[in-house]
């Protein structure tokens, strides 16, 4: 299960568009930061997605994506342009297409080739009307598939697309709105999939067009996801601060664990699916972790992206990535489904395996320094972008590049050190025995020797 979110101009501090999602997959999923270059291509020449080939674009734009290391596309990420995207799993009446595009095909087919929101919007669209939804969408349990949600945004404006099969609604978002695996759009819309109405008439969903309510209509039950409970919660924290939502505002929220979870005796197995960072804890009912967290910043001048590159956005810090800058931080080699301690992504994993066992003394020694480092980076953001204002291209870039590296770095020093003492401490809280079974399974798997 994922958690998507957007503020647009009218409801952030200062007048800028924030979109922010945690992607969440099988705990061993692990998380990959790719950036592909703008490229041009032949008038002949097909693009191979997860599962299917379609016809390529003359042109692409140059991408970040923030993925599961397996998929061709990914959960969430932006272009050169300032659009970002982030989508979410729905469950619908529609059927799936034995094979298609899936979610996060259509996130990278978008970010390719759309230079605004909506253009973006017009890609995804499109190709799933003409192409459908198919294909397994899981690490592991090739039976799962689903049908997609989006919030697609750029520094003038966002949209949320929700799909079923082919048929599509979209609706532009006026200040905050967010999406948790259901589909919201009801009885309005701005844009709608030709024959969306009839069809759910013809198939005996609704008796008529004033009956209509896409999400009543289409939607199928998707047990166990708390999606209705999880969309109230994000979007009750982001209204609670409208007109004056931060960076560090979407920040907060992607770390929600809920009411009632700032105790010293939370711990993650006391967690549920109305968790915004969400933390597996069974093979069927909590079976997702957040993977990877981003907080695009889209500005007009700089887009900044507060990426995570690890899992639990708890026990990680955001760090910046900016696509103009040259050359990006070392991030190490891509990631597997196993233990790999030259990857980023497991590096920190091994952290956070080891904090689960133990959470209470560990976010003790987490969180003040990742608070320090996360004040830091912003402030050291905030002052840069003013500096650079006038710079040129060049200056900027290498500007960028040597800030965000440095800022990599002494995040990577102090997960290492966060480490070691994490996996010193001796004292483990008692939990439930099915719960570290679970986890002791899946260290076996991944590889993993502690934790």
């Amino acid at each position: 299960m994922c958690d998507t979110l957007v503020a647009v101009g009218t409801a952030t501090a200062d007048g800028v568009t924030l979109l922010a999602k945690n992607s969440d997959r099988e705990p061993n999923e692990a998380h990959w930061l790719v950036r592909i270059p703008r490229a041009e291509h032949r008038a002949d020449e097909m693009v191979k997605c997860t599962y299917i080939e379609i016809p390529q674009m003359p042109e692409t734009y140059e991408v970040l994506l923030a993925k599961p290391f397996w998929l061709w596309g990914c959960e969430m990420g932006a272009n050169e342009c300032g659009v970002a995207i982030g989508n979410e799993a729905v469950f619908t009446k529609e059927p799936y297409d034995a094979v298609g595009l899936v979610g996060m095909d259509f996130i990278r087919l978008g970010l390719e080739r759309g230079g605004t929101a909506r253009e973006a919007l017009d890609v995804i669209a499109d190709l799933t009307s003409r192409y459908g939804q198919g294909g397994p969408c899981s690490f592991t349990d090739k039976k799962m598939t689903y049908h997609n949600s989006y919030i697609i945004a750029d520094p003038r404006e966002a949209w949320v697309l929700e799909t079923a099969g082919r048929y599509w609604a979209a609706e532009k978002v006026r200040d905050v709105r967010t999406i948790s695996n259901g589909l919201t759009i009801g009885k309005t819309w701005d844009l709608a999939s030709q024959g969306l109405v009839q069809h759910a008439i013809e198939r005996g969903w609704c008796r008529s067009a004033e009956d209509f309510d896409f999400a009543r209509t289409y939607r199928s039950y998707a047990r166990f996801s708390e999606s209705a409970a999880r969309q109230q919660r994000t979007t009750d924290l982001l209204r609670a601060h409208k007109g004056q939502i931060t960076v560090e505002t979407m920040m907060a929220v992607l770390r929600d664990h809920g009411a009632g979870s700032g105790t010293s005796g939370w711990a993650p197995y006391k967690g549920s699916n109305k968790s915004v960072c969400a933390h597996a804890a069974d093979p069927i009912v909590r079976k997702s972790q957040t993977t990877g967290s981003m907080v695009a910043r889209l500005a007009a001048d700089v887009q900044t992206y507060w990426v995570t590159g690890t899992s639990a956005p708890c026990l990680s810090v955001f760090k910046p990535l900016y696509l103009e800058a040259a050359p990006w931080p070392d991030l190490g080699p891509a990631p597997r489904g196993t233990y790999d301690e030259a990857s980023l992504w497991w590096t920190h994993e091994r952290l956070h395996r080891a904090a689960l066992a133990k959470y209470a003394p560990a976010i003790q020694i987490i969180r003040p320094q990742r608070d320090e480092l996360e004040a830091r980076f912003l402030a050291g953001e905030r002052a840069l972008r003013a500096e650079l204002q006038d710079a040129d291209p060049e200056t900027r870039a290498d500007a960028l590049g040597a800030f965000a590296a440095r800022c990599w770095a002494e995040a990577k020093e102090a997960t290492l050190g966060w480490r070691a003492k994490v996996e010193a401490i001796a004292l483990r809280p008692a939990q439930p025995w099915l719960y570290g079974l679970y986890w002791r399974a899946q260290n076996r798997r991944a590889g993993l020797e502690r934790g």
